[in-house]
Formats: C-alpha cells, sequence, structure tokens
C-alpha cells in the first residue's frame, strides 16, 4: 500500500517532531492530536454532523480517513460505517493505534498521502491535515480524490474575510498567522464539484478563527 519517496519526507518528520515533542499539547498523553481532537467543543458537534450525514445512506459506506491522528475522533464514528480506513504518516503511532484499536470492519495504514495512492473507499475524511501541507502537496492530493464520492473537508480559517491558499512550509503551524486559510474550490486548487454542504461550523473563542467542516460530491 505504501509508496515511498527517493527522497527524505520532510512532513514526515515534521509530524513525528508534534508528537514526539507533544507540540500540540497533551504531555500526560503517549499520543496527542491537539485540542481540536479532544476538546468537546469542537468534537461533539462535528461528531455530530458527520454520524448524520453517515447514517442518511441506506448502504454503509466505507471511509478513508486520511490522517486519523490518535483516533479519538475516528474511533466514535465506527460503528456508522461499512469499514473505516484510517491512515496516517507517522509509524509508531498507526503501531500504537492498532495495539488500541481492533473491530472487524476498521483497518489502520502508515502511508504518506502525497507520496501514496490512496486506499479505495466512498467517502474521504480529511479533518485538519491540509491546513498543515504546502500548496504543492494539496494540489498532488487533489488529483486523487476524482476517485471518491464524497469529501468531507475541516479546516481552521479565519473569521470573517482573508485570503485564501497563502503557501506555508509544511509543518505544525497553518495558515491562519498569515490571516488565510484553506480553500480548495479557489486557485491554485480549483477542485471541481458537483454540490457542497457546510456541515458544520464551530467559532473558536478569542477570536482564534472558525472550524468549518464541508461536504463536497465530486
Amino acid at each position: 500500500m505504501t509508496k515511498k519517496s527517493k527522497t527524505p519526507w520532510p512532513t514526515k518528520d515534521a509530524m513525528q517532531q508534534v508528537y514526539d515533542m507533544h507540540l500540540w499539547g497533551g504531555k500526560d498523553f503517549d499520543f496527542y492530536s491537539g485540542s481540536g481532537s479532544h476538546d468537546s467543543h469542537i468534537i461533539e458537534p462535528y461528531l455530530d454532523a458527520i454520524s448524520t450525514f453517515l447514517k442518511s445512506h441506506n448502504k454503509k459506506l466505507t471511509v478513508c480517513d486520511l490522517g486519523c491522528g490518535d483516533f479519538n475522533i475516528g474511533k466514535q464514528l465506527l460503528k456508522y460505517t461499512e469499514k473505516y480506513i484510517a491512515v496516517d504518516i507517522v509509524e509508531n503511532l498507526i503501531t500504537r493505534n492498532k495495539a488500541l484499536f481492533k473491530e472487524d470492519n476498521l483497518e489502520f495504514h502508515c502511508l504518506d498521502i502525497v507520496e501514496g495512492d490512496l486506499p479505495k473507499a466512498d467517502c474521504i475524511i480529511l479533518r485538519q491535515v491540509l491546513q498543515h501541507l504546502s500548496n504543492a502537496e494539496i494540489e498532488t492530493i487533489i488529483k486523487k480524490l476524482s476517485d471518491y464520492k464524497f469529501v468531507i473537508l475541516t479546516e481552521h480559517i479565519p473569521t470573517g474575510n482573508f485570503e485564501p491558499n497563502k503557501d506555508i512550509i509544511s509543518g505544525q503551524g497553518i495558515r491562519i498567522r498569515k490571516n488565510s486559510g484553506v480553500d480548495l474550490l479557489k486557485a491554485p486548487f480549483n477542485l471541481k464539484i458537483e454540490e457542497q454542504k457546510v456541515l458544520n461550523e464551530t467559532i473558536l473563542e478569542d477570536d482564534k478563527g472558525i472550524i468549518v467542516t464541508t461536504i463536497y460530491t465530486l
């Protein structure tokens, strides 16, 4: 499944450092994917929106979660899916997840989603993943999304007007510091879709932006 790059993986190294040094907090945890995966104010409305969408289908969907992190979110969506394929770039995180979470309809894969071939599924979940990647990496991922029916994208963006898609170097930071955020429908990405629907919006305190979850039908 995994296709390795011929060059070093700066994104992999950056994400490994995030977990090794607890740069997103959670020093009492072995792995911690940040408050965005644990703060009830953020995750409860998200889980409600996604589970409602998944339950709306007569036939359960196969879901591929690109950037599953510590799996605090994914473990709560499993029961609504035919199969849940959880992917992350950090190898020892995936090893830990495999040991902790075991279900018949659950698979874990260690995969660089920029370099590798993505698993087959009905629906992709990209939850606060693209915001950490460079524009070049995002463009590479977008080219692979046409094989999927649905893409559920969650991004942390500024409140009010902002210039979308300012480029960054991949790492723990996001574009919010540049008063920017990822918008796949705008240049340079220009994702082609049939339909879009905002599933959830969570306004963060202290003017720290808004977390928006949108479902795209491709």
